[in-house]
């Protein structure tokens, strides 16, 4: 688990545990010693507030017990949380490609015109493929050759063609021919005349970069 995902899973477990409580402390006694730490470390980035001596003191009072311990999220907190929870995952982590998919990496102009495409769904005949927003959300950037990195099926690659193919006709061909070039895919309106999905809307090898214009 990564350092993000493991700050959140203490994040939602506070969030859990004080909403569950009408005070809304996490108090000694719910969370191991160990978690503990990591709240505490947490505390130094402004997403949880410790109980000072006088909140302990009134919490004691609630327990009947001596509280040792507490704390609860910040507003910073709580949106850190609501934020991490709203973003997809990336079904792969970066450099580790399952059989079926292929590591595609795009340049800002292709990932601009792809998020256009994808943020089109639900107003388009031909939408984007399955999964294939998520990709777009969850991908990530080599800042040292400017490539955005996803992990695509062969229906995916077919619908990058197709929304680079309608950036094509309405503006700028560069995209949708590097990609051609690169991936050896390309949307052929001949071809996918028939099909109900853009990821049917595309030719791969060298027959597809063969139909390109």
């Amino acid at each position: 688990m990564r350092n993000w995902e493991r700050a959140l899973s203490v994040l939602e477990a506070l969030c859990e545990r004080g909403q569950a409580a009408e005070h809304g402390w996490t108090l000694d006694t719910e969370l191991l010693p160990s978690h503990q730490q990591q709240v505490n470390a947490l505390e130094g980035q402004g997403l949880v507030e410790l109980a000072c001596r006088e909140d302990r003191a009134e919490l004691s009072v609630r327990e009947g017990r001596p509280v040792r311990w507490a704390g609860r999220l910040t507003s910073y907190g709580h949106d850190t949380l609501t934020y991490g929870q709203s973003r997809p995952r990336a079904e792969h982590p970066p450099g580790e490609a399952a059989p079926d998919r292929q590591l595609v990496g795009l340049i800002p102009s292709q990932m601009a015109a792809l998020r256009v495409f994808v943020s089109l769904t639900g107003q388009l005949r031909v939408p984007p493929a399955a999964g294939l927003a998520d990709q777009v959300r969850a991908a990530s950037c080599d800042h040292g050759i400017k490539r955005w990195r996803l992990h695509l099926t062969q229906e995916q690659m077919g619908s990058v063609a197709y929304g680079l193919w309608l950036h094509r006709m309405t503006g700028s061909a560069a995209e949708a021919n590097r990609f051609a070039r690169e991936y050896g895919v390309v949307h052929s309106p001949a071809r996918a005349s028939d099909s109900p999905s853009a990821g049917g809307a595309a030719a791969r090898g060298g027959a597809g970069v063969g139909g390109r214009g």
